[in-house]
């Protein structure tokens, strides 16, 4: 068998890591959400934090969330622009992400 190529052995042992979901109280899990933002951390890096296990603080943070067609298309039409511009979209969405971020730092 040949060795592995050298970025993977990097991760090699991201690999071989196994994730563990925890069905908790509804209030639990709440808190753990709200503790982990109050950090800005990931809810899943606020568990390892409170079980003393080490966290990689990412190099740089995102927010993510999946569009389909059809919410590129609702967008489009919200921001007056073709759905098919999905750059000028995104664009758009980060305007008014921060824009809202602002009003909430206000607060």
């Amino acid at each position: 068998m040949k060795d592995l190529p050298d970025d993977w052995k990097k991760n090699q042992s991201a690999m071989k890591a196994i994730q563990v979901a925890f069905d908790l109280d509804e209030n639990i899990g709440r808190a753990i959400r709200k503790t982990a933002a109050e950090n800005d951390l990931t809810p899943s890096a606020q568990i390892r934090k409170m079980l003393d296990l080490p966290i990689k603080m990412p190099k740089r943070p995102r927010l993510t969330t999946s569009l389909n067609e059809q919410d590129y298309t609702v967008l489009g039409e919200r921001f007056d622009i073709d759905p098919n511009n999905k750059i000028a979209i995104r664009h758009k969405i980060v305007e008014e992400l921060a824009s809202l971020a602002d009003g909430v730092e206000d607060k």
